[in-house]
């Protein structure tokens, strides 16, 4: 098992402005065996080609348009929003052994994420309206979820959330963690082992989140003496990794933060584990916050 701390659970984006990968995490790096990540960005009329192997996708649109050609479909004019702080999210679903190729209409941003799999899905576009948006907590652990592929999505193992949490706010409140895979007497799935990534956007180029991860004694790796407890600073375009443990998010009063979350593992879902000692939060709270949601859309819950 690898040793993890706050230097090695944050990956830094590219300082070179014009290179095509803003940010990228591999496997090796991340230290896990699911997930594959990079962003990328596209001047517009460029073109970029890849292929699935042996792994399902996603391409969520961050900002621009693009047509996406592959040899399970096409799809023209995918995405459409300025940046992630403009609008609901456009994304794709490929399946394994898929090879496609990315032309930018515009100059754009976009995410690809990879998990290994092992069985076959059909190619599926999401498009705003297909996004569920929920207002979740309360007071100041109000945040914005917009749903990608959720659970339940026709896939094996992916998971892709978007999630905004305005100034002042906690997100991912109280600390749940999705490390030990558990289930009760009857068969109900209780909690999912889960690797996940937090790929940040701040509305302001100076701003700023922090992140506290840190496992507990049912983690598996503070079981073999290698576990955590770590405070991260993330900027615009870093990547916190999460293999373990508990991951609440705090965003600076003045700043909105955004991020982009990638989860893989056991199952397709999102079972997790609330911190005991700080569950009794979700039953304090007596409001939402009205700054939310940060743009207008017609489906909330």
């Amino acid at each position: 098992m690898q040793q993890y701390d706050a230097k090695s659970l944050v990956v830094h984006s590219q300082t070179d402005l014009m290179a095509d990968v803003i940010v990228e995490v591999t496997p090796q790096l991340a230290g896990w065996e699911s997930i594959t990540f990079q962003v990328r960005r596209m001047a517009a009329g460029q073109k970029w080609a890849s292929e699935t192997g042996s792994n399902e996708a996603a391409v969520v649109v961050l900002g621009g348009s693009l047509d996406i050609a592959s040899d399970k479909g096409n799809w023209e004019e995918v995405g459409g929003r300025k940046d992630v702080f403009s609008g609901l999210p456009s994304a794709l679903y490929l399946p394994r052994l898929t090879a496609f190729t990315l032309t930018a209409l515009t100059d754009c941003e976009y995410a690809l994420a990879k998990t290994a799999a092992s069985k076959d899905f059909p190619a599926r576009l999401i498009r705003p309206q297909d996004v569920n948006v929920e207002i979740r907590g309360g007071d100041h652990a109000t945040r914005q979820i917009n749903d990608i592929i959720p659970p339940g999505f026709p896939c094996e193992r992916l998971v892709v959330v978007e999630v905004y949490t305005p100034g002042g706010n906690w997100s991912s409140y109280p600390p749940h963690k999705h490390d030990n895979r558990r289930v009760s007497s009857d068969g109900a799935l209780l909690e999912a082992d889960l690797d996940e990534i937090y790929y940040y956007k701040i509305n302001r180029p100076e701003g700023y989140a922090i992140q506290r991860v840190y496992t507990d004694e049912t983690s598996p790796l503070q079981k073999a003496g290698k576990g955590y407890d770590v405070a991260l600073i993330l900027k615009n375009n870093d990547v916190a990794l999460v293999p373990e443990g508990y991951h609440p998010v705090s965003s600076p009063p003045g700043y909105t933060t955004y991020y982009l979350n990638i989860l893989a593992g056991s199952d397709q879902v999102l079972n997790s584990f609330d911190d005991p000692n700080f569950s009794w939060v979700k039953d304090s709270y007596k409001s939402l916050d009205p700054r939310l949601p940060i743009y207008p859309i017609d489906h909330v819950k």
